[in-house]
């Protein structure tokens, strides 16, 4: 026995280290939560508030420790990526054409599809497990649209589960026919004629569910083992926050229909930032705990619940911490004819019969872009120069 080790053989110096950084990751802890402006922090044995100036707050530090995180990449680049925006005078509304296109991390249009994401307000995931990421480009002068991405669904959904009836034995046999759509828009110009909408409707096309289907063919799962059927069935989509003008009410008749189906209960980790989160998980690993280098499913949303809660509780600190408040809206786009019975296991066979991106874009052309181009003109003044003024630190 030496000087820093018990009787017991409990080593002393270890136990301080422990206890000290136990302490300053509590304090670092509180002390974010109140630059947000979260109230109550789960007293009295209520959840903690967290205001609409904690949300802004929450996402403005977050969306510029994302612009440090990409700049020594992207700011090299942003001369020549942005000549793929368009002007305004470069849009005819009468003859937008989209086109999709898949995006490969180590060639131009992964670069391309993280510059994009950064015109987002709430900074955008990176998805996880499953991924299927699309740039959206005009055909007619070659310019970027928007666009979206496909990843694995969350395990646990309730609004989701309840309205397509699932059982937890169904909903293990079947999430794999699930995707969630995580991050889905137009990029400016486009975006002021209502061209999120298009990109939306998109989703619904035969090539998203044929480029899944050749995808995924053959595919085992990582949790039962078994092969899985290769058919998109549904697609969820998630609000950022609150009520969403882009997916409310976006149906075209025959072709395209995005259902709400609820709302979330407003739990989750998205108000704990990156750096907080690998404190959290380094804890973890200095007690030996599981969850501390991943999950034997995945390192995905609900691997990085876990791995908070963990910490919370081994902190000593109320895990209503968790609950942020922010319900968001759930939607779902049905693919598959049969998507019920199917998801349900009532039938092995799942029938997909999707419209094109051509019979998609001349419908969204009808319904909202030409009628909003006439209604609000001023898109055609927007300039390249605009969009760059929006990508801020890259610059």
């Amino acid at each position: 026995m030496n000087e820093t080790t018990t009787s017991h053989g409990v080593n002393m110096v270890a136990v301080m280290q422990h206890s000290v950084l136990e302490e300053e990751l509590r304090a670092a802890i509180v002390a974010h939560l109140r630059i947000l402006g979260i109230k109550n922090l789960g007293r009295n044995g209520e959840p903690p508030v967290l205001t609409k100036d904690a949300i802004r707050a929450m996402h403005a530090m977050q969306r510029q420790e994302l612009l440090e995180r990409e700049r020594s990449v992207l700011s090299p680049r942003l001369s020549r990526l942005i000549q793929h925006f368009a002007e305004g005078r470069e849009i005819d509304p009468k003859h937008i054409n989209p086109e999709l296109v898949p995006v490969r991390a180590e060639d131009k249009t992964g670069l391309l599809f993280r510059l994009a994401t950064l015109l987002w307000s709430v900074p955008v995931s990176r998805g996880f497990g499953r991924r299927m990421r699309f740039l959206v480009r005009d055909r007619f002068n070659g310019k970027l649209i928007g666009i979206f991405a496909l990843g694995d669904p969350v395990f646990n959904l309730r609004a989701r589960d309840s309205w397509i009836g699932w059982t937890v034995a169904d909903r293990k046999l079947r999430l794999a026919n699930v995707m969630d759509a995580y991050v889905v828009g137009a990029v400016p110009p486009y975006s002021k004629l209502l061209g999120g909408k298009l990109v939306c409707s998109l989703i619904g096309s035969a090539e998203v569910a044929d480029s899944f289907a050749a995808k995924y063919a053959g595919r085992r799962g990582v949790i039962s083992g078994q092969v899985k059927s290769n058919k998109l069935a549904l697609v969820t989509v998630t609000s950022a926050l609150g009520r969403s003008s882009l997916y409310n009410r976006l149906r075209l008749p025959g072709l395209i229909e995005l259902v709400r189906v609820g709302t979330t209960q407003g739990w989750g980790h998205f108000h704990v930032p990156g750096r907080i989160f690998e404190a959290m998980r380094h804890l973890l690993e200095l007690y030996g705990h599981p969850y501390a280098k991943g999950y034997k499913y995945g390192n995905g949303p609900n691997w990085r619940m876990r791995v908070v809660r963990a910490a919370l509780k081994q902190l000593g600190m109320d895990q209503d911490l968790l609950r942020h408040g922010v319900t968001r809206e759930v939607y779902v786009m049905p693919l598959a004819q049969n998507w019920r019975e199917f998801l349900q296991g009532k039938t092995q066979e799942c029938t997909v019969n999707r419209p094109s991106v051509e019979e998609i874009a001349a419908a969204c052309r009808e319904r909202w872009i030409i009628p909003r181009s006439q209604r609000f003109p001023d898109y055609v003044r927007w300039t390249r120069e605009d969009t760059l003024g929006l990508f801020g630190l890259l610059r």
